[in-house]
This record gives structure tokens, C-alpha cells and sequence, in this order.
């Protein structure tokens, strides 16, 4: 029972969320589909997280303790909240109790310095971890990430259509088995979607137990993002722009159960996988699919001298309903002091992203430049074409993206300002701008 209530709160706040809009009288109710395509391109926001491969020390992403913070002790009693309440802790703060855990954990969010971009980042990551003394368990930590953007379409030969989108809700819970060398993730999305009218599909996310048993390796048996491209298979708590690339966005940004072996050295790391081809729980093991990805990293000896350098490639091959699929892939980033630079390319006879089944044979390229102004401000720039089908002309889509981030606190809490030109050789040209936030608590 220590931690039932914690629990509860979590599953309360998941039902709450997943509530019809009818649900409530007399409120005012927020369009949450995706935004539409603009010239059929623009597809739904990016779903949920993956954690990394490498190990992080999170020293290096949390600053040290906030200066007027409390003291471990008093952190240990607000961070266990209801579960832990009694008479006896209360009376720490007659009358105040609540106020005075709000009022401790805005200070310390306030004081809370997070420089690194790169990685995700919660701002109550230690008010929301919870350890466990008995039990198979050694922690628990829960935590959200919310996405939100205003957006104004222009079509140049059309009206101009804004809309207020919320993108991207999800609710995760991770835990740690005794010895720390298993954890577990739960992540749910109840952010309403109109490309999956299966409300329950898109529901149920991450759900996967990983070992690191084995040195510079893990192994992950669950439902996952498989490793397709680079961006494609990123969290989308540290992408540069609002929307991925149209590549990551067709042929990624799903999840497949499946068994994962991940490994990382310092010349080189590899995602290799075997999925059921079904995606989000649509039908039960309807075909296989094999995904494999390998990165070399030729300057990581050289401790940042000349920057850092990584190259890559990889495959998939599948078949679902008696329909085969089959995509290469190639990368390069370079990044070096403040400036950074992405490079992939996809080809594909056939694919199973998130855009569906289809056996037609597509192909398309990103570049991406970023500059950092100051640790917080960001400039970015995109090159995107997509070929949605090799053997039909005049249907290319290109996109022209500029765009800033404004890291408040790191990517745990973000401003982002996009604009992106389109030009569909089969429709007319479009504007899009787009003003963002992102929140992880």
C-alpha cells in the first residue's frame, strides 16, 4: 500500500486525460487532431520517446542544486507526497502542506539550470522518483511531455486556415528492477488522433522490459520505435523542428513489438531488430520484419578536437498480409562547437511506416544546419525532398524550413518558431508558420 496512492494519481490523471470532449458540459473543448496536410504533406506529430543507447550521466545534464533549494530531507517528504503523508509531516507546515510542496517545487524548477540540448530532460525529475526499499522493484519514476503549437496555413491560391493543436500528450512510467541491470517502461498517449480512429491502438505506446546484462549492450523485448534512419527513430523530445523530415515521418515513427539487441562503443554502434509487422496493435502478428542499423564514428578518439563525426546505414525488410517491403538508408552528421549538420537519405520498394502499407517505390533526402547564437537560442535551417512514387513523374514535395529554438530549460521546457515553404510539383504552393512549446515535467 507505501505506494498505491502514487500509483492511483498516475492512472487518475491517464483516465482524465483520455476522456471524451463530451464528457464535461459548458467548456471550452481544443481541437487535439493532428494538423491537417498542407498540400498533403504535413503529417501527424511525432508520438512518443526511446531511451537512448548510450549510458547518460546525468550530472552533466543537471547542474548542480538550485541554490535556494530544500535540503534532501525535507526533498525526501515532498517528493513523497500523498503516499507518505501524515499528521506528524503536516504539521511541518500547519495548514500549508500543499502549498508549501508547490511552492519548493516551483523554486526549484525556477533555479534549475539545463545546457544540454541533445538529450531529453524533465524539470521535476527528482520531485517525481521514487525509491523503493521493498520489493522486486528499486524505482520509480513518473513523468509527462506535452506539445502544443499554433499554426497558419497559406495556400497561395486558397484561404488562409490557423489552428491551435495539441500534438503530443504522453504519460510515462519508468521503473528499475532490484540491481539496476533491468528497467521498464510504460508510456501512454491519449492525444486524440484523427489518422487512428482506434482511440486504444495509439493508446498503449512504449510498453518494454531491457536488460544491460551484457557490457555496451541492451537488449529490449516489447512494443518500441525500431530504429529506421536516424530521425526517424529519435526521440521527439529533442528534434530540431516541429515535424520530422518527410522520410522519418512516411516510413518511421511507428511502433512494433519485437525483441531489440542495441549496442554502443566508441567507434561504432548498431540497433538490430526483429518485429512483428503489425503496427500499434492493429492485428496480430500479420508478417515479419528485420530492421538493422550500424554508425561509425571515426573522430571519437580524438576527444572533440575536430568535432564529432558520424556516419551510418542500415535496412529493412518485411512482409505483412503477403506484402513484401524493403528500404535502405544512408547518414552523416557532423557537429563541431556551435554549429551541427545532418545529412539522410532513404529509398524504399515498398514500406510500412507511419503512413500505412503501400508497395509504392519511393525515395527522398534531408539536410539540416544548426547554430547556436547563445547556449539557449538556437537557428536552424532544412533542405527536405521526398518522391512519394519513383515510377510517376511531376509528384515531387519539397520543403524549405527555417526556424528557432528557444531552450528556457533545456528540452524540458522550449519555445520554437517554424516557417516552412512547400512546393508540391502535383498542388500549389504553400506557407506554413508555426509557433510551438514543449513541456516535460
Amino acid at each position: 500500500m507505501k505506494y498505491f496512492f502514487s500509483i492511483l494519481i498516475f492512472i487518475c490523471s491517464t483516465f482524465f486525460l483520455a476522456l471524451p470532449a463530451g464528457a464535461f458540459q459548458d467548456v471550452i473543448v481544443l481541437e487535439t487532431d493532428s494538423a491537417p496536410s498542407f498540400t498533403e504533406t504535413m503529417l501527424d506529430a511525432t508520438e512518443s520517446d526511446d531511451n537512448p543507447v548510450i549510458n547518460i550521466d546525468e550530472k552533466e545534464i543537471y547542474k548542480g542544486k538550485p541554490k535556494n533549494s530544500t535540503t534532501e530531507a525535507e526533498n525526501k517528504q515532498l517528493r513523497s507526497g500523498i503516499a507518505d503523508y501524515n499528521p506528524e509531516t503536516a504539521s511541518a507546515y500547519p495548514g500549508m502542506f500543499l502549498l508549501n510542496i508547490l511552492k519548493n517545487t516551483a523554486k526549484d524548477v525556477y533555479e534549475l539550470e539545463i545546457e544540454r540540448t541533445d538529450i531529453p530532460s524533465q524539470l521535476l525529475k527528482d520531485k517525481l522518483t521514487f525509491n523503493i526499499n521493498k520489493g522486486p522493484i528499486e524505482s520509480l519514476h513518473y513523468w509527462s511531455a506535452f506539445q502544443t503549437d499554433f499554426s497558419t496555413n497559406i495556400q497561395e491560391s486558397d484561404d488562409t486556415d490557423s489552428t491551435f493543436n495539441v500534438s503530443l500528450i504522453n504519460l510515462i512510467l519508468d521503473g528499475k528492477f532490484k540491481g539496476g541491470k533491468e528497467n521498464f517502461r510504460i508510456m501512454l498517449d491519449p492525444t486524440h488522433r484523427s489518422s487512428h480512429p482506434d482511440f486504444m491502438q495509439t493508446f498503449f505506446q512504449d510498453f518494454y522490459v531491457e536488460s544491460k546484462r551484457i557490457p555496451h549492450h541492451k537488449i529490449l523485448i516489447g512494443n518500441s520505435r525500431p530504429g529506421v534512419g536516424i530521425e526517424g527513430a529519435q526521440s521527439p523530445y529533442t528534434l530540431a523542428f516541429i515535424n520530422r523530415s518527410q522520410i522519418s515521418r512516411n516510413y518511421a515513427n511507428i511502433r512494433k513489438f519485437g525483441v531489440r539487441l542495441r549496442g554502443d562503443y566508441s567507434l561504432i554502434d548498431y540497433d538490430l531488430g526483429a518485429y512483428s509487422s503489425s503496427t500499434n496493435f492493429t492485428s496480430f502478428f500479420p508478417g515479419h520484419e528485420v530492421d538493422a542499423w550500424v554508425n561509425l564514428k571515426p573522430l571519437a578518439k580524438t576527444d572533440g578536437k575536430y568535432g564529432k563525426l558520424v556516419t551510418g546505414a542500415g535496412i529493412q525488410s518485411g512482409e505483412k498480409h503477403g506484402t513484401s517491403y524493403y528500404l535502405t538508408g544512408a547518414y552523416a552528421g557532423y557537429s563541431y562547437k556551435k554549429f551541427w549538420t545532418k545529412f539522410e537519405y532513404a529509398r524504399a520498394n515498398g514500406s510500412n511506416g507511419s503512413t500505412g502499407l503501400t508497395q509504392a517505390n519511393s525515395q527522398g533526402l534531408f539536410v539540416t544546419a544548426g547554430y547556436f547564437l547563445t547556449k539557449k537560442l538556437e537557428l536552424l535551417a532544412r533542405y527536405d525532398h521526398f518522391d512519394p512514387d519513383r515510377e510517376i513523374s511531376s509528384n515531387n514535395r519539397k520543403e524549405i524550413s527555417f526556424g528557432t529554438n528557444y531552450y528556457l530549460k533545456g528540452q524540458a521546457l522550449k519555445l520554437i518558431f517554424n516557417y516552412v515553404f512547400c512546393k508540391n510539383d502535383a498542388a500549389d504552393d504553400s506557407h506554413r508558420l508555426m509557433m510551438g512549446t514543449q513541456i516535460v515535467l
